[in-house]
């Protein structure tokens, strides 16, 4: 199967003017992301998805016996992470170009930015899917090293990355005249009041140090935390009922105590209709 894939690359590459082809393995723990940016590649063209692994073992065994030309891999996955599959794949020397997928936010996106190494947001944006295929695509062409990652770029991405997350790990809210850490996973909603941003748990009800819901989202993972609102910001793994509402829209009923009742937005109503096709 590798001498096939070399023959077909090498036709693209001998000056005939055709777009290499790329072969492609998708690795996600959720079936929903590789099925997502599946439907993305599909849309771009000139890629064809050959395999797909929910965890970083089967990753393993997948890339090795299907050589693809690029691997999009998952940073978190349970496990091994993205990042210890990376590593394995370095020491196998694999020649795979790699592109991490990554739920981390903006401000942890500079770990990544080093070395040619690239990366793609979560969720996925289809324009920069290209940009991270035509990067691969230059680099077979030219017969560039896949990605040029080495062990001490790698070493690097972990450490920035785990400094970011140890700092995001827990939030401080003040309930009385107590300041309490709690972690951020057991954050059902945070909403704008008149005192400031009120942070629910299903423990405790809180007010945070952050002026604005923008400050707050920073510090939380985007793919959990979700601004359906601007005057709420939701645990999407905190709800318990979705509520059809007027125009179309949504009420979500969360899984505090009281169960809460927070309106979405009409753009927000849309990308929750897509992500849970409703």
């Amino acid at each position: 199967m590798r001498e096939g894939r070399d023959s077909r690359a090498g036709a693209a590459r001998a000056g005939d003017g055709v777009t290499p082809e790329l072969r492609a393995v998708l690795v996600d723990d959720e079936q929903l992301a590789r099925d997502e940016l599946g439907y993305l590649l599909g849309q771009l063209g000139g890629i064809e998805v050959i395999g797909q692994a929910g965890n970083g073992v089967e990753a393993l065994t997948t890339i090795d016996r299907l050589h693809p030309d690029v691997v999009f891999l998952d940073v978190q996955m349970p496990g091994l992470t993205g990042f210890e599959v990376a590593r394995r794949l370095l020491d196998t020397r694999a020649a795979s170009h790699i592109i991490f997928v990554t739920a981390y936010d903006q401000h942890a996106i500079e770990a990544f930015e080093v070395n040619a190494v690239d990366y793609l947001l979560k969720p996925v944006d289809q324009a920069r899917l290209e940009v991270a295929i035509d990067r691969a695509r230059r680099r077979i062409v030219t017969h560039r090293p896949p990605d040029g990652v080495n062990d001490a770029d790698l070493e690097k991405i972990i450490q920035l990355v785990a400094e970011r997350q140890s700092r995001r790990a827990r939030l401080a809210i003040k309930v009385g005249e107590r300041f309490l850490l709690v972690q951020a996973e057991e954050i059902i909603y945070a909403s704008l009041a008149d005192e400031g941003i009120t942070v629910v748990t299903s423990q405790h009800v809180g007010t945070s140090s952050y002026r604005t819901l923008d400050e707050l989202h920073e510090r939380l993972d985007p793919t959990v935390f979700w601004r359906v609102h601007r005057s709420h910001l939701v645990n999407i793994n905190k709800i318990k009922e979705i509520v059809p509402w007027f125009s179309r829209n949504f009420i979500l009923r969360m899984k505090d105590e009281k169960s809460t009742e927070i309106p979405v937005s009409r753009t927000q109503t849309r990308r929750l209709r897509d992500y849970l096709k409703l």
